[in-house]
């Protein structure tokens, strides 16, 4: 960045009005400000834990020596990444999930991801609670309850991984007004603007998603917001945000889920397509996953794709440039795609729901125009 231009400073930095910011005790003015400080790992306030050298997924590349039991701490995405990775490099691994694995995706989804850290030998505890850690008999212990009951876990190292919160401490938000949501991150509109317009603030710090993509998103917007505002504003867009959770196999969506559908009230189909059927994946000798397309009822807009399978966050890039663009399945089945390729799939699902739509009255006439044909 120096080399294209950029002034870096190092050091802590503080707000101290809408045009200046303190580093290191030098004061730097401006006329504008993008607050991109980021997000930590959230550690919750568990009694025992404070007393244990306790990872995070910034401390845990520290590691020179490979946990024989490791306990992970939360089943979202960052927790059941790494609890795999351990288990695969030969940690004994336990996972306590205070509700299911993937929360936010569907249940299928979660069902399928159990099976296959069950069968790779990580042992998941979903629907429990962890309240509690100790040393006895000179060894690191979990206190988890479940129904009632209490259990407890013994372990060597221990992995917090239940969530992220927006590093906002000491930037001089509160002295200025600046609010900050429930959740830890800064307030914005629609423009990425704080209650100072000429102050905006993107990516972890600002949510409402906790993803390099969407951070990325944001950049371009808070960037000529805070250039070009006085002449033309833009709204962010989060219309087609893709979620990818990089398991073994890969774990994608974009759009609605069948919760998130049932929730709004909306009236849907589901269309599946079994990845086990595609020549490319048994060639890979990953024929495991499946597509999931949602649509409205006889209709193949797409309101959202899940897909779980290896390179599923690939995959998903066509159903997001079909959503973006305003495209149906009917324009995914009428697209060639190479064979053999994994991408083939999408055009398979597309099928599934083109059979399932077939012109009753049609193929009806085409079966009698046949019938006269051969007499």
């Amino acid at each position: 960045y120096t080399s294209l231009g950029v002034d870096c400073v190092s050091g802590q930095a503080k707000i101290v009005s809408p045009w200046q910011v303190e580093v290191n005790g030098r004061t730097i003015n401006t006329c504008n400000i993008v607050i991109a400080t980021g997000a930590r790992p959230s550690v919750p306030p568990i009694p025992g834990l404070e007393q244990l050298h306790y990872l995070t997924s910034d401390n845990l590349w520290e590691l020179t020596e490979l946990p024989r039991r490791l306990l992970v701490m939360g089943g979202g995405p960052i927790g059941c990444e790494l609890a795999q990775a351990f288990n695969r490099l030969g940690s004994q691994v336990t996972m306590v999930v205070r509700s299911r694995l993937l929360p936010r995706e569907d249940e299928d989804v979660a069902a399928f991801l159990r099976q296959q850290f069950k069968g790779e030998g990580v042992e998941v505890l979903e629907n429990h609670k962890t309240v509690g850690f100790d040393v006895r008999d000179g060894e690191n212990v979990a206190l988890l309850e479940t129904n009632a009951e209490t259990r407890i876990i013994a372990f060597d190292k221990v992995l917090v991984a239940v969530g992220r919160r927006a590093n906002t401490a000491g930037l001089g938000l509160e002295e200025l007004g600046i609010d900050v949501n429930a959740n830890g991150t800064v307030v914005v509109d629609e423009y990425l603007r704080t209650r100072y317009p000429n102050i905006t603030a993107c990516g972890d710090v600002a949510g409402p998603y906790q993803f390099t993509h969407t951070a990325s998103h944001q950049a371009w917007y808070a960037t000529v917001n805070t250039l070009l505002g006085d002449l033309k504003k833009y709204r962010v867009d989060y219309s087609v945000i893709p979620w990818v959770t990089f398991t073994d196999p890969e774990v994608a969506h974009v759009g609605l889920t069948e919760a998130a559908a049932n929730e709004k009230g909306i009236e849907y189909e589901i269309t599946s397509y079994g990845i086990d059927e595609l020549d490319r994946a048994i060639a890979d000798n990953s024929a495991s996953g499946f597509i999931k397309v949602i649509t409205p009822k006889g209709r193949d807009k797409i309101l959202g794709a899940t897909i779980v399978g290896e390179r599923a966050g690939d995959m998903l890039t066509e159903f997001i440039t079909a959503m973006k663009r305003g495209l149906g399945l009917n324009k995914i089945l009428g697209t060639i795609h190479a064979y053999p390729t994994i991408s083939e799939a999408n055009k398979f699902v597309a099928g599934e729901w083109k059979r399932n739509h077939a012109p009753e009255n049609v193929l009806e006439w085409a079966q009698k125009y046949h019938a006269w044909k051969r007499h």
